[in-house]
């Protein structure tokens, strides 16, 4: 059985520019996708924070590295990211993706070095039990800091190591990782490679941007796809669209 990794990054959900705004049309395109899925496939879904998380964790000061022991802080940010969830899982559940959410900040947290630690007891039996998982860019209890922002990106690189998954997907809203003639970089092995290219997003982001994401993906032992939402379903039958990590 194929064990399949699929994040939907926060700008394609949401309106990134404009406080707590879900980009319908893209959000249904994308559960549309999904509901392809050959029915035999093991497949986790992880969102981002989009328009709901980062202008949140923005307001309060909080980052990955940065955190709150504020508990209104908290449950502002994380109360965003559980109604972007919501989002997500009604649309899945009304094309009859059998969806089931996780919540980051009840299950993981973060060590004083930083490092993350996320059991996937849970998730696995989940998939053995014929759901999709969906988890989402959250806050996490971070030893010595409070609470910080753990993102979908970091997420889906300790779900895909752990669960030993077969592929890997971002979907995005550019067409995959862009030089500086604004073409897509077709594979990737160094960070270093591609560093002078690599910036921050343009909207508000707490986690690093393109940056963050490719760094995430060099660390995994399985290649990994990076590509705009238009080539979703190419990714989902099995193609390498767009930018490939290995």
């Amino acid at each position: 059985m194929t064990a399949l990794v699929l994040k939907l990054g926060g700008s394609v959900v949401t309106d990134k520019d404009r406080p707590e705004t879900l980009d319908g049309e893209a959000l249904e395109r994308a559960v549309d996708a999904v509901a392809g899925v050959d029915s035999d496939a093991e497949l986790v879904v992880v969102h981002g924070g989009g328009s709901f998380g980062h202008h949140n964790a923005s307001e309060h000061g909080v980052s990955t590295t940065e955190g709150t022991h504020d508990a209104g802080a908290a449950l502002a940010i994380h109360g965003a990211m559980k109604t972007l969830n919501g989002f997500v899982l009604r649309r899945l559940l009304e094309r009859d993706v059998n969806a089931v959410p996780v919540h980051p900040f009840s299950v993981a947290h973060r060590d004083r070095t930083g490092e993350l630690t996320l059991p996937t007891g849970q998730i696995r039996t989940m998939l053995e039990e014929g759901f999709v998982p969906v988890l989402h860019g959250d806050l996490v209890a971070h030893a010595g800091e409070g609470a910080t922002v753990v993102s979908g990106d970091e997420l889906v690189a300790g779900l895909a190591s752990d669960l030993e998954a077969d592929r890997v997907g971002l979907c995005s809203t550019v067409p995959g990782v862009l030089d500086g003639d604004e073409r897509v970089i077709e594979r990737i092995v160094a960070y270093e490679d591609v560093e002078s290219v690599l910036g921050g997003s343009e909207s508000t982001d707490v986690t690093g941007g393109m940056a963050a994401k490719v760094r995430a993906l060099l660390a995994l032992e399985a290649s990994a796809s990076i590509f705009g939402l238009e080539d979703l379903d190419e990714f989902l039958a099995g193609g390498e669209p767009g930018t490939t990590v290995e």
